[in-house]
């Protein structure tokens, strides 16, 4: 009875991760696909990266989204988690609505009610203004992650640093902060993921000017879905991969050093 549970549970999994993996697989298959159309396969090539390497259009979209992202990433993990430590330290009712609500209302009200913001303070939309849009949504999600981290941490040797002397900024940065890096770390990455990922509030605030790899992309699609497409999108898996990687790297990292 046992091992007929145990064969049916795997097979669900295997199912639902199937439903989960078998997109991005025929996605990246169809990147080699030697045809215009994804409608059959043709035969290999690398000719959609070569493409894609020589698209100027493309390849400005994606500095675009790289430099939006890394400082959407330093700027939000800084006040994240300066966010997530006041909520930790200061039971106020009021602040985790205030730093929480921008995750929790939709995308699609807080593009609106951005576009709002910048047109009444007279402000030109470009990169500007989706990377303070894009840092705005971000915080919340570094505060949530380091608050969890803060709150699994042993308060007893914050409180003995201060008995040995240390004052309340040397405990923080010699105890604390390495205590909470790895969930720092892993805030940092979330909100680079969610920056490059971003889509409907770029398409509120990016203005005419300015362009991103979601916006460029959607802007190719309307039109048909090229094996160009699939191969921006194969290069965006592997550099979520990387990411996951280097995170997995650093985060044991910090863990031993704090020991």
């Amino acid at each position: 009875m046992h091992s007929k549970q145990s064969k049916w549970l795997w097979g669900a999994a295997g199912l639902v991760y199937l439903f989960l993996y078998l997109p991005l697989i025929i996605v990246v298959v169809y990147s080699f696909n030697d045809s215009k159309l994804n409608a059959e396969w043709v035969g290999f090539t690398f000719k959609w990266y070569e493409i894609l390497f020589n698209d100027a259009q493309m390849l400005t979209a994606a500095r675009n989204t790289l430099i939006i992202g890394l400082v959407t990433s330093v700027c939000s993990t800084v006040l994240g988690t300066l966010a997530g430590v006041a909520m930790y330290k200061y039971k106020l009712r009021l602040l985790p609505v205030l730093v929480l609500t921008p995750i929790a209302i939709p995308e699609i009200l807080m593009g609106v009610s951005l576009l709002i913001f910048f047109v009444m303070l007279n402000m030109t939309l470009g990169l500007v203004s989706v990377t303070l849009s894009h840092i705005a949504f971000c915080i919340g999600f570094v505060a949530i992650v380091v608050r969890s981290r803060l709150q699994g941490m042993d308060e007893s040797l914050v409180e003995a640093a201060r008995d040995l002397g240390a004052t309340p900024v040397q405990a923080f940065r010699l105890v604390t902060l390495p205590l909470i890096m790895p969930g720092i770390i892993a805030g940092a990455l979330m909100a680079f993921t969610l920056s490059i990922d971003d889509f409907v509030i770029t398409f509120f605030t990016a203005g005419a000017g300015a362009s991103t790899l979601p916006l460029q992309i959607y802007s190719m699609i309307r039109i048909a879905v090229t094996p160009e497409v699939n191969a921006i999108s194969t290069l965006l898996m592997l550099l979520t991969l990387a990411l996951i990687v280097i995170a997995s790297k650093v985060a044991p990292g910090a863990i031993k050093a704090q020991s």
